[in-house]
């Protein structure tokens, strides 16, 4: 077995005080026994007014709560999943951008959010990513100390054929870093992330924002780990700190082999419609 870290935290307008309690997580992970550090959506900043976050937005190489955390990462001898970061493409909109972080604060893999999130809720909130940022176009799959890992983040949740293309790629676990809302959260987040961990047969770890945030905002937290069987090994409450789970392999073989969904799955030809 080999333990994995989640940071729960209510990132706010201030990169510099987000990145210090990523850094201090990452000490405390690594002296816990934790292979792997993961954290939550937009860690670095969560700001929706545009113009005040205008003033902290970095391309890759310049930002450096990335930087700090690949520090930290070689520091402490730990891996590092950031959820997202926000950053400055060379088209000028931003990209919501996760990373994995190995041992020696070297980059090994990046992930854009495919998915963007576009909605009008009932609480009258708006939200509409696609006005800033611009969505991913290539799913990632990436050897880690904890196992060959599939990146999501948040609203990716709800579109099972990433999952699906993952999974067939090799993927026994999932990260899905999220600042959910807490409408959404209290409907959604737990049975979607328990559905995808069982139609994959393959873990889930899901860091989450919580809490009311600087900029306005409230999300819902509840960081999960959930096991190839739809179990929760994780759930963080609504409180900010750092969880800690074990990922045990021989669960996805054990989940695969009394269910062999990844073996039955078929190609799906084009709907008859009549």
């Amino acid at each position: 077995m080999t333990r994995a870290a989640i940071l729960q935290m209510t990132s706010g307008i201030d990169p510099a005080a987000n990145g210090a309690v990523m850094t201090d997580a990452m000490a405390h992970a690594s002296a816990e026994g934790a292979a792997m550090l993961f954290t939550p959506e937009m860690s670095g900043l969560l700001d929706r007014d545009r113009k005040r976050a205008a003033a902290h937005l970095a391309k890759e190489a310049d930002d450096r709560v990335l930087s700090d955390m690949r520090e930290a990462a070689a520091k402490h001898g730990i891996w590092a999943h950031i959820g997202s970061l926000a950053l400055l493409r060379e088209d000028g909109k931003l990209a919501n951008r996760g990373f994995v972080i190995d041992d020696s604060g070297e980059i090994r893999a990046r992930y854009d959010k495919m998915h963007l999130f576009d909605v009008d809720l009932p609480t009258g909130e708006s939200w509409r990513e696609s006005a800033v940022y611009t969505g991913g176009e290539q799913p990632v799959v990436v050897e880690t100390p904890l196992g060959k890992l599939g990146l999501a983040i948040c609203y990716d949740l709800r579109f099972p054929d990433l999952f699906r293309a993952l999974s067939n790629a090799g993927a026994t676990l999932f990260a899905l870093p999220a600042a959910f809302t807490r409408p959404t959260g209290a409907a959604h987040w737990h049975v979607l992330l328990r559905a995808r961990a069982i139609e994959a047969a393959a873990f889930v770890i899901a860091a989450a924002q919580t809490g009311e945030h600087a900029d306005g905002r409230a999300t819902y937290g509840h960081s999960l780990v959930v096991d190839p069987w739809g179990e929760l090994l994780l759930d963080m409450g609504e409180g900010a700190g750092v969880g800690f789970a074990e990922i045990d392999q021989s669960r996805v073989t054990d989940a695969r082999t009394r269910v062999p969904v990844l073996q039955h799955r078929r190609a799906i030809p084009e709907v008859e419609t009549l």
